[in-house]
């Protein structure tokens, strides 16, 4: 478990930095600086609270990459079918697109981890 909540905070935290040096100095709208945030926060916050798991703290910790899943699947295949169009950020288009499809395939890999080790944990009574 220990590896994946690594993997999920680290995850998480290059999505915000990632998206803060992609936009700094670009003047782009926050709503789309801030999306990152509104995915990176839950992963890092949910794979810190895996340190004692739970039901429900598993289902969080699954639907955090499910939901990083989910917005980056529109981010890598809209950049991945015209790289030609232009993009406010400091980071080539090419590598700015590959960047986010290892992003969304890591959280397609923490997703599938994540379920499946809740499947497999056995919960202490109370």
């Amino acid at each position: 478990m220990t590896f994946w909540r690594i993997w999920a905070i680290l995850l998480g935290a290059s999505l915000m930095i990632g998206e803060t040096v992609r936009s700094w100095g670009q003047g782009r709208n926050l709503l789309f600086v801030f999306d990152d945030f509104f995915i990176g926060v839950p992963l890092v916050i949910t794979a810190i609270l895996m340190k004692h798991p739970t039901p429900a703290r598993h289902c969080a910790f699954a639907a955090s990459f499910a939901a990083t899943a989910g917005m980056l699947y529109g981010s890598f295949f809209g950049k991945l079918v015209d790289l030609t169009r232009p993009a406010s950020t400091n980071i080539e288009i090419g590598l700015l697109t590959a960047l986010i499809g290892l992003a969304f395939v890591s959280s397609l890999v923490g997703l599938i981890a994540s379920v499946r080790l809740a499947v497999r944990t056995d919960y202490p009574t109370s």
